[in-house]
């Protein structure tokens, strides 16, 4: 193509896809787009003009040792490769990068390695660990699995809600309810129910005073006040971290608005020395965002009392501000990334004009990725409160689901596999759509073992991983290409082709949904291959090679449920 096109190949390499699998028809290999080749794409040059330029480059164009045919289509030019040469390639690759199998691509090649920071999950401390946050933790995970991969380096901060009035409401109900030995053993639960308790006396007058005169004390650091501040902070992460470990995730930092309260105060310094900062007559701080200057959009960032202000988040846009400007600091990172529900666009379309107005040229490397809401999360007990009681529910309603099949019998450890395949269950329900879009949870549509499901996966990737087992399980290196020629087989090959393409756009949007419908296609022609093409019972040859096929299979599978951050199970 560079020859007749007269391009430099890495030109080309973005016009040039794989041609997505047909369930109905036999497909090409590749396709060259012609309005990413053409010069006047951008005018308005007709379709039939595009298939008209399709037909005479593929007319110029000669098959050869690689390239067995080529064809034009609509505004397209489509090539298959020589089959056995296509099987072999692809096999080999596959087992050869092992883990960075489509990361490698030269998709890839101009893309520069960055530092990102990746604030998500960020729950309050003594209130409910709500749905929304696990949103944030499993969608926040997946961009940082997926940085990673791509070798990037990545920081990982949970910013926690660890500051403000509340805690001067739950530090004078700790001393009214609380109990040192319950808040050792389950922090969560209790602070939360303490907080319950004490918010039925908020209304009171004395309760009220209390709460103002303990948080004051806190923000004056006093030693008792925040010794039990510190304690109710210090279990409370360390039973988070638990429960993360149970979802596979981590953290490199757990941060907090108590971080920046003396630094927010700086940030409101700084926004009066650069004139930026306004009062209103009531004097609350505000921040002129509008085009003509004409208070026609602002953002508040200071109370009257002096005090920043909580908004959307619980936070006041100062200590946000505060904690950007800190992070910039002290990772000088190339892109920061906030996962948080779509209820806070606003908060950061402020947060990162402010920056800007501040003079801050990396406030447009910052970027909110936000999600819709999730409808309908119930366990059997009634409302989710605790993102554990999720798990929990996810586990057992598994172990129920495997309790009644009649291949379950010799799982090693059932209460491990059952809280993996769960987790795949969740994510994938979760993944399936834009990021953005609200669903409504089902936990009989989650669980489903037929479908496109994470269940689904799982089963597929140990059914894979048993046939590997049951044939020897050693990497097999020459085999017989030329057995791998029915079209149930050149599918799983012509699919495995196209990985590297679904990377790069989930990298590019920062949505799962590329990568799950992938995988769940994967699954399906693997399932289908399983049956059309079995090993056992098949001459050694050809075994070798459709064992060779399904390993290819599994190995891709497994890593791309790897990046959505489900742990593939090997026998369910």
């Amino acid at each position: 193509l560079s020859k007749v096109l007269d391009l430099p190949p890495e030109n080309l390499i973005k016009s040039i896809s794989a041609v997505p699998v047909s369930k109905k028809r036999h497909v090409a290999d590749f396709q060259l787009s012609i309005a990413s080749v053409t010069e006047d794409s951008s005018s308005g040059c007709l379709g039939h003009d595009r298939n008209l330029q399709a037909q005479k480059l593929a007319e110029r164009l000669k098959c050869d040792a690689v390239v067995s045919e080529i064809s034009a289509g609509p505004g397209t030019v489509n090539f298959t490769i020589n089959r056995e040469l296509l099987a072999k390639t692809v096999l080999q690759q596959v087992l050869k990068d092992g883990s960075e199998y489509g990361v490698k691509s030269e998709l890839f090649s101009t893309v520069p390695r960055q530092k990102a920071v990746i604030e998500f999950s960020s729950p309050n401390i003594a209130k409910k660990f709500h749905i929304g946050h696990l949103r944030s933790t499993i969608i926040g995970n997946f961009i940082a699995n997926l940085k990673v991969a791509l070798g990037h380096e990545v920081i990982r901060i949970n910013y926690l809600g660890d500051w403000g009035m509340q805690f001067g409401l739950l530090g004078v109900g700790f001393q009214r309810f609380g109990n040192k030995d319950k808040l050792k053993s389950s922090p969560l639960q209790h602070l939360f129910e303490v907080y319950v308790q004490i918010n039925k006396a908020a209304e009171d007058e004395n309760t009220k005073k209390l709460a103002k005169d303990f948080f004051r004390k806190l923000e004056e650091h006093d030693e008792q006040t925040l010794s039990l501040w510190k304690q109710f902070r210090n279990f409370s992460i360390e039973e988070y971290v638990r429960i993360y470990k149970r979802l596979g995730v981590h953290f490199d930092e757990y941060s907090g608005e108590s971080f920046y309260q003396e630094k927010s105060q700086e940030v409101l310094k700084l926004l009066e020395e650069k004139g930026l900062l306004q009062k209103t007559i009531k004097g609350t701080g505000i921040v002129d965002l509008s085009e003509k200057k004409d208070l026609s959009l602002f953002s508040t960032v200071m109370r009257s009392d002096g005090t920043s202000l909580y908004i959307t988040r619980q936070v006041s846009p100062s200590v946000d501000l505060a904690a950007a400007i800190d992070r910039m600091n002290k990772h000088s990172w190339d892109t920061m990334i906030y996962v948080t529900d779509k209820s806070q666009s606003n908060h950061f379309q402020h947060l990162f004009q402010i920056l800007k107005l501040m003079g801050y040229d990396w406030a447009e490397r910052c970027q909110h990725v936000s999600f819709g809401l999730v409808q309908g999360m119930k366990t059997r007990r009634g409302e989710v409160i605790f993102l554990e009681d999720v798990l929990n529910e996810v586990r057992s309603r598994m172990l129920q689901n495997m309790a009644s099949t009649k291949t379950t019998k010799e799982i090693e450890d059932p209460m491990e596999t059952a809280e993996k395949v769960g987790l795949a269950a969740l994510i994938i329900q979760d993944f399936r759509g834009l990021l953005s879009s609200d669903y409504q949870f089902s936990w009989d549509r989650a669980l489903q073992s037929r479908g496109d499901t994470g269940v689904f996966l799982q089963y597929t990737h140990a059914r894979l991983h048993s046939l590997e087992q049951m044939h020897g399980n050693e990497q097999l290196t020459d085999i017989n290409v030329a057995c791998l020629q029915e079209p149930d087989a050149i599918s799983v090959l012509q699919h495995l082709l196209r990985y590297d393409e679904v990377l790069y756009r989930s990298s590019q949007d920062l949505q799962p949904k590329h990568i799950v419908s992938y995988l769940l296609t994967l699954s399906h022609l693997a399932a289908v291959a399983h049956k059309t093409l079995p090993v056992k019972g098949s001459a050694p040859e050809l075994a070798q090679a459709r064992l060779c096929l399904f390993q290819a299979a599994r190995s891709v599978l497994a890593n791309g449920m790897k990046l959505l951050g489900i742990t593939p199970v090997t026998q369910m």
